[in-house]
């Protein structure tokens, strides 16, 4: 076929950059990221013009899947993020702010990509050597056998999304919540290659946060099962509950005519044939001594009633979801086909019983180990609900994280600023040979230094939304927010009570200067220390695994979009 109209040349665009389109492209999208971080973030209303869904948020991974990105340059910023975020599910708005400040102060300086590049690789390797060397002081030991420090990481992430709209009764009923569903994912029997739970989150919109509970165990709702006290159910002479869970359709119409043609003999009724199919395994089941039966799918209402009058309970249109925990919990197969049934498949539970709330009914499965749990989250609104459960996921996935690796970071902007005060000291007294062996002079490693650390300490400045002043010490390199409208004072100390994440009070003299802005900070005499005395009270944490990754996929996407000459597109 001949070509309707003329192919086009690809489009050049050379040192994107340096182009306005961009420039203003990248100053707005880091401007929507800025006004979103905190617990004092503005909130985003995301729609598609035409109708259809809206949403409401705050979280990186909802606004960056929402947003239409037409630029290249951004394009690969957010997909950056979005992996990041689909890995550690925290820090998101981290990781694409400081992205986007280190794009804006690296590009503005007089100093070649190349050189930019070398250099802001050495500063970061010096960050992640601070970062796990035992004398830094943003970093907390986190100590499984107290839950204090764990209680503080959770709260730090349920109070960093106001679209969830909690108070503080709120955030501590799920703060315990989700700490005693992740307890319950823990396995009791360690062994050589443990594998963490799951907690199931379980919706019921229109109630009070303060309703949410946790159940060990998998709850799956149903209507069909009366509500009886104690449930009678057959049990192997162990005294267990023998379970089978089939993934495959049990409703009698597997022969779909779609799928092809099949040929059957004169007075064969494939309908008959398939009902007997089916009652043929519900005897099997009955003679295996099954107790309870959970199709994925839907079950023939004549295969409910044999089981039922066998004395086995009955379960269908479980849905896809809870197939792999059910799986895991009860040690079951799920079984494909019903042509072929191997006693292999069952697995056991300890007990089952019905659990009733709000206006459903539910099926409570209660294993003898417990990995898998059942949260039901309850919120006022389906937009706060929808924010609130993912927000409680990627609390249970920074748990998770922590356990592999047993430390958090200290919030409130004191990493950011503590990390800018280190690397400003370390820069100004590096060796000769750390210029030569970079290929760089003394004056270009400082300007890009600078650049690195005012973007760290833009992070910072990003969680104030309401004119606040914001202050750092020479002591300990923390970040402390003094309220807007604050009388002038002779001593910062009447002013400010904590720091941003509530490690150091006012009591000692830390000489506090103003955080500037792009003119930079004056250098410290000395490197940051670890705080000493540790102030009674909940600390803001985040995760330190999510801020070491979000630190360096930023560094690492600013450097491939400044070492970027040409895009190409295909305009075709």
């Amino acid at each position: 076929m001949s070509r309707l109209e003329a192919k086009k040349p690809a489009l050049f665009i050379s040192e994107p950059l340096t182009r306005d389109a961009v420039s203003q492209s990248l100053s707005v999208l880091s401007g929507i990221l800025k006004s979103s971080y905190g617990p004092a973030g503005r909130l985003k209303q995301l729609h598609n013009g035409v109708g259809g869904c809206v949403c409401i948020t705050s979280q990186s991974s909802t606004l960056l899947g929402h947003l239409s990105v037409s630029q290249p340059v951004l394009r690969v910023l957010t997909a950056s993020v979005r992996n990041h975020v689909s890995r550690f599910s925290d820090c998101g708005l981290f990781t694409a702010i400081l992205c986007c400040g280190f794009i804006e102060n690296f590009r503005s300086l007089n100093v070649a990509p190349f050189t930019v590049i070398k250099i802001s690789k050495h500063l970061l390797s010096l960050c992640m050597d601070h970062l796990k060397s035992e004398a830094c002081g943003c970093r907390v030991s986190v100590d499984f056998s107290n839950v204090e420090t764990l209680v503080c990481l959770v709260r730090s992430i349920l109070t960093s999304k106001p679209a969830c709209m909690l108070n503080k009764s709120e955030v501590d009923h799920l703060t315990s919540l989700v700490l005693k569903a992740f307890i319950f994912t823990v396995p009791c029997h360690v062994e050589t290659n443990a594998v963490l739970g799951k907690c199931v989150i379980i919706p019921v919109k229109g109630r009070r946060v303060v309703d949410s509970t946790v159940f060990p165990g998998l709850l799956i709702e149903t209507t069909d099962i009366q509500l009886e006290k104690p449930l009678a159910v057959k049990r192997t002479d162990s005294n267990m509950i023998k379970i089978a869970l089939f993934s495959v359709s049990m409703s009698g119409d597997g022969f779909n005519p779609e799928e092809g043609t099949v040929a059957v003999h004169h007075g064969i009724s494939l309908e008959a044939s398939e009902l007997n199919q089916l009652l043929n395994v519900g005897k099997q089941l009955v003679k295996d001594e099954v107790g309870l039966v959970v199709c994925q799918k839907v079950m023939h209402p004549s295969l409910k009633q044999y089981l039922k009058e066998n004395g086995v309970i009955a379960v269908d249109r479980a849905g896809l979801s809870v197939m792999e925990p059910l799986g895991r919990m009860t040690g079951s197969q799920p079984i494909a086909s019903i042509h072929s049934l191997s006693p292999s498949c069952y697995g056991s539970l300890k007990d089952l019983c019905i659990e009733s709330f709000a206006s459903k009914r539910f099926l409570h499965l209660i294993p003898e180990d417990t990995v898998i749990c059942s949260l039901i989250l309850c919120n006022r609104s389906e937009t706060a609900w929808d924010e609130l459960k993912r927000v409680c996921e990627t609390a249970e996935h920074v748990l998770q994280l922590t356990v592999k690796e047993p430390l958090a970071l200290l919030g409130g902007g004191c990493t950011e600023t503590h990390l800018a005060s280190y690397i400003r000291h370390k820069s100004s007294s590096l060796p000769a040979s750390t210029f030569k062996d970079l290929d760089c002079s003394h004056t270009q490693y400082q300007l890009v230094a600078d650049g690195f650390c005012r973007s760290l300490e833009s992070v910072a400045r990003s969680l104030t939304h309401d004119g606040e002043e914001i202050l750092t010490d020479t002591v300990y390199g923390h970040c402390w927010f003094v309220p807007s409208g604050s009388p002038c004072v002779s001593k910062w100390s009447d002013l400010v009570s904590k720091c941003g994440c509530g490690m150091n009070d006012n009591t000692e003299d830390l000489s506090w200067r103003f955080l500037q802005g792009q003119s930079g900070s004056p250098v410290l005499q000395g490197c940051p220390k670890e705080s000493s005395a540790k102030v009674a009270g909940l600390l803001t944490l985040d995760c330190f695994a999510a801020k070491c990754s979000g630190l360096q996929v930023a560094l690492e996407t600013a450097n491939l979009i400044l070492d970027l000459s040409y895009i190409i597109e295909d305009q075709n």
